[in-house]
């Protein structure tokens, strides 16, 4: 599959996929005009690029993790980090609940006109 194909496939840019490659996350191979080519599975293997890049996680932890995906087997010391991450995602996890919660409060003040605001704060 071509790069522009990954790219619509996975939803990302291409210039997002020779970012990953550089990081040695995905890897191409090249026809003799210089073309990358990429198997199937590389959609899915972006799409949790994507994920794990979405939960935070900066791209050394994401290179060490993916041999873990794919031969099951984790380097040592990953499954530590990883769940060091987790814990760090929970916090942000109840973090954000918290404003939500607030932010209802602020929302269901401001839809009563006769309410006093003051107690927010």
């Amino acid at each position: 599959m071509r790069i522009g194909e990954v790219a619509e496939k996975a939803g990302v840019s291409v210039r997002a996929l020779r970012y990953y490659e550089e990081q040695e996350l995905l890897e191409a191979e090249r026809s003799p005009g210089g073309q990358r080519h990429y198997p199937d599975s590389a959609v899915s293997r972006v799409r949790l690029i994507q994920q794990l890049y979405a939960a935070g996680l900066p791209s050394r932890v994401v290179r060490q993790a993916l041999p873990c995906v794919d031969l099951g087997e984790p380097p040592p010391g990953l499954l530590d980090q990883m769940a060091a991450e987790r814990a760090r995602i929970d916090q942000r996890i109840t973090e954000l609940l918290a404003v939500r919660d607030r932010l209802d409060e602020v929302i269901a003040v401001a839809q009563s006109p006769d309410s006093e605001c003051s107690h927010l704060w």
